[in-house]
């Protein structure tokens, strides 16, 4: 063989194995689509896309996001479908989507359930381990945990008591087991409809009242066909940011657990941020000339306790709770209630 053919053969080969090479291998890159109803510009978005870029500097470009925000892929439902046939991969997630996957993390909920933040986040600690293993039986990878925040009522019409509530053209979103339940309890005959459709059918009077917390009332310009908001919370709205486990587990070891790190920090400045903000959207919405109704000594507290234990045992009787999961809360709710009043005691007992 003439010796520019061998140097030349010699040369491809060369190249054939470096491209094979480890080095190689380890410039491979993934991008993970990734979806949510939160409207480009909200604190939401803003923060999933810190994470997109930490989680890009951080990997050195080999894992990316592409971040598809505003609903653009559909209401939840639509979302969860497109990650099974493997369109997207992940997405961030409300209640009413996890219920499609694990429903007993919904336990938390529960309309009228807690008393205070520091009620929900000590009982969501303690059932979390069984919320994370629930979502990989499940085929997914609880990245963060969220919240969308306290569930308020945002009418036309001025709401005084649950009985004001049954005379309105309430929304519900479509194929929710919690809202019906919370409906059923309560004597409610709901309007359901997709939650893209929500603002189109208040603009034409087909409903006239929906719930939300306030920060998503103003992301989703719900307030501007609005008058009135409701003083009392009806719930504490969850939410996840997930991933496939089929995508996660095709990533090297390093990778998932920079996905699962930053993604759980993530989820904890979005409680923060969530709740914060949901706190001062209230001032906004006051400002935007909003009126506040339905205070707390308006309720008959023992109505609201009937409409809360109804729902959870509607929900326990169709197994979209398990009764041993309400069970567990219950118990530690009471514990918890417990401890804080025997210390509360101590304290006023001291000098």
């Amino acid at each position: 063989m003439p010796r520019f053919l061998r140097r030349a053969f010699l040369l491809l080969i060369s190249l054939t194995l470096l491209s094979a090479s480890p080095a190689s291998w380890a410039k491979k890159t993934w991008q993970l689509k990734f979806a949510t109803l939160a409207p480009t510009g909200t604190a939401w978005t803003d923060l999933l896309e810190d994470w997109a870029e930490e989680v890009r500097i951080k990997s050195d470009g080999r894992l990316t996001f592409k971040i598809y925000a505003g609903g653009v892929q559909g209401d939840e439902p639509d979302v969860l479908r497109k990650i099974r046939f493997g369109q997207l991969h992940g997405g961030a997630f409300t209640g009413y989507g996890i219920g499609h996957f694990y429903s007993p993390a919904r336990a938390l909920e529960l309309p009228f359930l807690f008393n205070s933040l520091d009620e929900v986040d000590h009982v969501r600690g303690k059932l979390m381990p069984e919320i994370e293993q629930g979502y990989r039986d499940n085929g997914y990878e609880l990245l963060g945990w969220m919240e969308v925040g306290l569930v308020r009522f945002f009418s036309k019409e001025p709401l005084y008591s649950v009985d004001d509530l049954r005379k309105q053209r309430i929304w519900q979103w479509q194929g929710d087991p919690m809202g019906r339940a919370f409906f059923d309890a309560s004597g409610i005959r709901p309007v359901p409809l997709s939650i893209i459709d929500v603002y189109t059918s208040l603009s034409t009077g087909l409903i006239n009242t929906v719930y939300g917390p306030p920060l998503g009332a103003l992301a989703l310009q719900w307030f501007t066909k609005t008058s009135y908001v409701t003083n009392v919370p009806m719930a504490n709205g969850i939410g996840s940011l997930i991933v496939s486990r089929r995508f996660f587990q095709n990533l090297p070891q390093d990778l998932q657990k920079l996905l699962k790190s930053t993604g759980n920090a993530t989820g904890e400045k979005l409680i923060s941020t969530t709740r914060r903000d949901n706190e001062a959207s209230l001032d906004i919405l006051r400002d935007k000339g909003l009126k506040f109704t339905l205070n707390p000594e308006d309720l008959d507290m023992e109505e609201l306790d009937r409409i809360s234990r109804r729902a959870g045992e509607s929900l326990m009787r169709s197994g979209y709770i398990p009764e041993y999961t309400l069970s567990k809360i219950n118990q530690w709710l009471a514990e918890y209630r417990a401890n804080n009043k025997t210390e509360e005691s101590a304290s006023g007992d001291s000098p």
